[in-house]
């Protein structure tokens, strides 16, 4: 269990040829993942394999195959290490929910490295209007899960929600009404400008 409270399986091994600073074995640990996402059996197989590695002089920090989490994986990983951040604990479950019922259902179980704007696209474009804060809120959380997978090393490249501006677009109020606002004030004045001097309003004196 490490200081957030997060419990993690972990495999310590020595590296066949690799010495510490004292000429010694050098003893390194290495992750295995979560224990609410990797079973006993999984991790026992990895550390197994991570153990072969070692005995060829081989650093299973380089060599080992990853296996790339889902997106739904990483951000219930996300959530577990944010939970000692976050002022209450309703506000930690809020957090996890908007992506339970707006994005798990559409890309939860895809690659977190195959997610791009099409994909995002697809999770804030039925709720871009009619519920435009919890929009904003979403493509804020979907940031926040491709940013922390890019420095686990499972992406790479910009950020898709990031490289459509979708962010800033979804910082701004509801744009059904604003726009509509807009519009109407800029055909008033289009509508006042075409019209002939003698036949625009004027007050009475």
């Amino acid at each position: 269990m490490d200081p957030s409270g997060a419990r993690r399986w972990i495999v310590r091994v020595v590296v066949k040829g690799l010495k510490n600073k004292k000429g010694g074995p050098l003893r390194t640990d290495f992750g295995l993942g979560s224990a609410d996402l990797v079973t006993i059996n999984q991790a026992r197989e990895r550390a197994l394999e991570y153990r072969r590695m070692a005995r060829q002089g081989l650093n299973p920090r380089y060599n080992a195959q990853q296996d790339v989490p889902t997106f739904e994986e990483v951000a219930q990983q996300v959530h577990i290490e944010r939970l000692p951040t976050w002022k209450n604990v309703k506000h930690g479950q809020q957090w996890i929910n908007t992506l339970r019922d707006y994005a798990f259902p559409k890309i939860g179980r895809m690659p977190i490295d195959s997610i791009g704007q099409p994909e995002v696209m697809i999770c804030l474009a039925p709720i871009w209007t009619e519920k435009h804060e919890t929009a904003r809120r979403l493509s804020q959380r979907i940031k926040v899960v491709l940013d922390v997978a890019k420095s686990k090393g499972f992406r790479c490249g910009e950020n898709p929600v990031t490289a459509s501006r979708m962010h800033r677009y979804c910082r701004r109020s509801k744009p059904s009404r604003n726009i509509t606002r807009r519009c109407i004030g800029r055909m008033c004045q289009h509508s006042m400008r075409s019209l002939p001097r003698a036949m625009r309003w004027r007050p009475r004196r």
